[in-house]
């Protein structure tokens, strides 16, 4: 019989987190779950999205659902059943996901099907939302860095831009406007986006207005967030983006992020693996998913004052594998 331990874990941020769809969070707030077999351990962690989201559904008691089927041995493929997609059971899947590699003898990446041994990657530092001089303030604090992602959606969201990019010439750019976009605005601001040099804009519009991307051909690509939740998705994005961003608490783990990470290359989806707040154990899983994306934002952990024991070495924009963080 396997021993399973599940709890809940506050990270203080350095500073308020702030999109323009909720309040400002001051803290991380993840679920640990452990589960324990023939002396090998598999561990896995998501946000518990729902303190900061009044309709995201109970993010602990989902866990706590399956505890009873996880002790009694329940596998990642049957796990797919007990719970939907979304941040419980992501927890669960990756602490199977490396309790299944440690019983096989192998590593995760091994486990996923992968043929070489994870590298490093290149991650977006992400600037919350702000005045146009707050935000160009921190930009020009992380000019060294290779790639800002700007989160937008408020009014004044080109001039932010614009200081951004004055104030850090180099930097590569990216944007999460996070649904606040009107299909209007986005047309209006992909020309001026492009000759400030962003590469793609993430999630612009409200579920209401998305159909209006069907047959737009726009300069940059767009990708798909929020409403990319899984390959049961997939389907109504071919019209309308160009590539998905894939997130573990989204995908409900690893088992189906890489089934969607497999089935979005075929069809030709631009990939970005993104990332909600969280340690490196959060960031490890999907470290392996990045091998193979265009985009990679796992810069959860440089948003804390601190991060757990191992971690993900992070420096000047790579995260580098750190034996002992997670599979």
């Amino acid at each position: 019989m396997r021993k399973v331990g599940i709890r809940v874990e506050k990270w203080p941020l350095h500073e308020p987190f702030v999109i323009s769809r909720m309040a400002p969070q001051l803290n991380g707030e993840v679920v640990v779950v452990e589960v324990e077999e023939n002396g090998l351990l598999g561990r896995g962690e998501c946000e518990r999205m729902d303190v900061f989201e009044e309709d995201y559904p109970d993010v602990l008691a989902m866990v706590q659902s399956v505890k009873e089927a996880l002790e009694d041995g329940v596998s990642r493929e049957a796990l797919q059943t007990l719970l939907p997609s979304g941040a419980a059971r992501n927890a669960v899947d990756c602490a199977l996901f490396e309790l299944e590699a440690k019983l096989a003898g192998v590593s995760a990446w091994q486990l996923a099907g992968q043929s070489d041994v994870p590298q490093p990657v290149t991650t977006v530092f992400t600037l919350s939302l702000g005045t146009p001089e707050a935000m160009a303030q921190a930009a020009s604090r992380n000019q060294h860095l290779p790639i800002l992602k700007l989160k937008l959606g408020s009014e004044g969201d080109i001039e932010r831009v614009r200081a951004v990019r004055s104030a850090a010439p180099t930097p590569r750019l990216v944007i999460d406007a996070n649904t606040r976009w009107s299909f209007s605005q986005l047309k209006q601001y992909l020309p001026e986006l492009k000759a400030l040099g962003v590469e793609m804009v993430e999630q612009p519009l409200s579920p209401d207005e998305e159909h209006l991307l069907e047959g737009f051909e726009p300069p940059i690509p767009i990708v798909a967030d929020e409403s990319c939740i899984d390959r049961n998705s997939l389907p109504i994005l071919r019209k309308r983006y160009q590539g998905i961003n894939i997130k573990l608490d989204k995908t409900g783990g690893m088992t189906e992020a890489l089934a969607l990470l497999k089935e979005a290359k075929a069809e030709n989806f631009e990939v970005m693996v993104g990332c909600m707040l969280g340690t490196s154990l959060a960031m490890a899983p999907a470290l392996l998913l990045a091998q193979e994306a265009r985009w990679v934002d796992i810069d959860g952990p440089l948003l804390l004052s601190e991060d757990r024991t191992p971690s993900l070495a992070y420096h000047d924009g790579e995260v580098t594998p750190i034996e002992g963080v997670w599979g």
